[in-house]
């Protein structure tokens, strides 16, 4: 039998600390979408800790879905759903609510109409008072890059034009004109954020 499960390295490094944050901003109970969900090492990683939430994780790649479904049935949790295709840069998502958003480590491997996408499908999807989490490397006015941030752009561009990071400020742009808060930000090791966006109307 072929093991589908992909393993992300990064994802050892950094789910603790993120989950550390998503204590302070997920509700206590409800539905929980995953964008972008890569491995399905994360989700299920919160879905232990956090047994109040259902998640449901999502992928635009195939490969991912495989991996995603392989992780959550090899875990046996009863509070994952199995993944949906979902492509942020389309108006059609699988979901018509939720209570809450993740998106971790997507905004900066993918085209920025990926994000415009994001942001506008979530204003339609989160109620009032309800959360848009984002992890990831970003850059700040009036704060200087880390070198290997910048390498690490470089790195993503060669890779693709349409990659690299981006402006926070241009994220939280977009967020505000489609009735989001200013950004809560929590800075988290090897200079990335945790950023959180929250549903004002």
């Amino acid at each position: 039998m072929i093991d589908r499960r992909l393993e992300y390295p990064a994802t050892l490094r950094n789910r603790d600390v993120i989950l550390d944050v998503l204590r302070g901003v997920l509700p206590s109970s409800g539905l929980v979408l995953e964008i972008a969900s890569g491995s399905g090492e994360h989700v299920v990683h919160f879905a232990r800790a956090l047994p109040g939430l259902t998640f449901q994780p999502s992928d635009p790649e195939d490969a991912a879905l495989q991996s995603i479904k392989a992780w959550t049935q090899d875990s046996a949790l009863s509070n994952v759903r199995p993944p949906v295709m979902l492509d942020a840069s389309s108006d059609l998502w699988p979901l018509a609510a939720a209570d809450a958003v993740l998106c971790i480590n997507m905004i900066h491997i993918s085209p920025w109409p990926a994000t415009k996408g994001l942001i506008r499908g979530c204003a339609k999807l989160l109620r009032k008072g309800a959360p848009l989490y984002l992890y990831g490397p970003y850059r700040r006015a009036d704060v200087i890059t880390a070198p290997s941030n910048e390498a690490f752009d470089a790195s993503l561009k060669s890779r693709n034009p349409e990659w690299g990071l981006r402006d926070l400020e241009a994220v939280a742009e977009l967020a505000r004109a489609e009735g989001f808060s200013a950004p809560e930000i929590t800075e988290m090791p090897a200079n990335n954020l945790s950023v959180v966006f929250r549903r004002l109307r």
